[in-house]
């Protein structure tokens, strides 16, 4: 059986490989899922990992299979799976449990843990292949009506989840209620979580460094009734004089320096969720004395979010079905850059790498 893999540490390592095709039963209890892969997004996540800027392989492996943005149709069920049969569509997470009291609950997306097992990402095979299985805890239905957007399911639980802390976060206010939110960047989560903001009603600015004539992500961003900014034309300083300081913001520019720049913009009170991974050793000047001083006085939030447990899955999921009701056919949109076929998996990596004008980069493995 084919797969997409890279050999961790290995810097451009990415290749097409043989590998051993996936068993129902090496699931116990019955709980085995089969699921045929029918589109597998990538992201930064993958270029990176190929750049061997961090990844690890699954132990007795020197290889590592990508890919942890899922979506396929099952093919068969274990005796004990109630919940799920074949043909039916699903995602599946992308963070397995380890040891900690927080995996023992479900809730491994926040393991007190050093080492994490992620699937196509650290320790754990992932889905860029032909077929996988998985334990049924782990699959997320995607309904049928929202199958041509199933392959947003993952970056959309990143969202949902980065979303949903920072107001659980906030309830130490009482009487928290955002108005006016900025999401750094306009990529993928930065797109989806601009939709996910305005189904609740906020005044969304979403900023990024692209100019808006003729930008398609600016298009996107404001026909989910945002304004869209371009740093290049309005700093964010000068921004934030037109809209007063944002009581949230989301950043997902993948930048550190500006992940550090939107801290000194928010609001008192205010929650900022970074949910940008930047690899590498970059370093940034910032205004530490300046910076430490209004936090403290301001009572301001900062919030890590990665990765998802099933329900962070869940809410993506109905937010791309209420985002169709709300504003019909416009994150459909975000699907800019589709390749075919596993072997076409250096076309996959350059389109990720080079193509700037690129929101989402996802591989179609099979068709239903």
């Amino acid at each position: 059986m084919k797969a997409v893999a890279v050999y961790p540490g290995k810097p451009h390592s990415i290749h097409l490989r043989e590998i051993e095709p996936p068993q129902l039963d090496s699931i116990p209890g019955g709980r085995g899922v089969l699921v045929r892969s029918l589109e597998i997004g990538v992201d930064a996540t993958d270029r990176e990992i190929n750049e061997a800027l961090y990844g690890n392989a699954p132990t007795g492996f020197d290889y590592l299979v990508l890919g942890h943005e899922s979506f396929g149709i099952v093919e068969a069920v274990g005796p004990n799976v109630k919940d799920l049969q074949p043909g039916d569509y699903v995602s599946c997470t992308v963070r397995r449990p380890g040891g900690s009291i927080y995996d023992q609950i479900g809730r491994n997306d926040i393991t007190s843990e050093e080492t994490y097992y992620e699937r196509g990402i650290n320790l754990r095979h992932g889905f860029l292949t032909e077929r996988w299985v998985d334990d049924c805890e782990f699959m997320v239905k995607v309904p049928k009506q929202l199958k041509h957007l199933g392959v947003l399911s993952e970056p959309a639980s990143v969202c949902a989840k980065a979303i949903e802390q920072a107001y659980l976060a906030q309830q130490r206010l009482q009487v928290w209620k955002p108005e006016v939110a900025y999401v750094m960047g306009s990529g993928q989560i930065g797109l989806l979580s601009t939709m996910m903001l305005r189904l609740k009603g906020l005044e969304v600015y979403t900023v990024a460094r692209s100019r808006k004539a003729g930008n398609k992500k600016a298009e996107i961003a404001e026909a989910y009734g945002a304004t869209y900014v371009s740093t290049a034309e309005t700093p964010l300083d000068q921004l934030v004089k037109q809209t007063s300081k944002p009581q949230l913001i989301v950043e997902a520019t993948g930048s550190s320096q500006l992940a550090f720049q939107a801290m000194e913009v928010l609001s008192h009170n205010g929650a900022l969720v970074w949910t940008s991974i930047t690899g590498g050793q970059g370093t940034a000047t910032v205004p530490s004395d300046k910076i430490n001083l209004e936090w403290v006085l301001g009572n301001k939030l900062l919030v890590g979010s990665v990765n998802g447990n099933r329900r962070h899955f869940e809410l993506g999921i109905q937010a791309l079905a209420h985002g169709e009701l709300a504003f019909p056919g416009v994150t459909e949109k975000l699907l800019t850059t589709r390749v075919d076929g596993l072997e076409n998996y250096a076309e996959l990596i350059r389109r990720l790498v080079e193509d700037k004008e690129a929101i989402k980069v996802y591989l179609r493995v099979t068709s239903d």
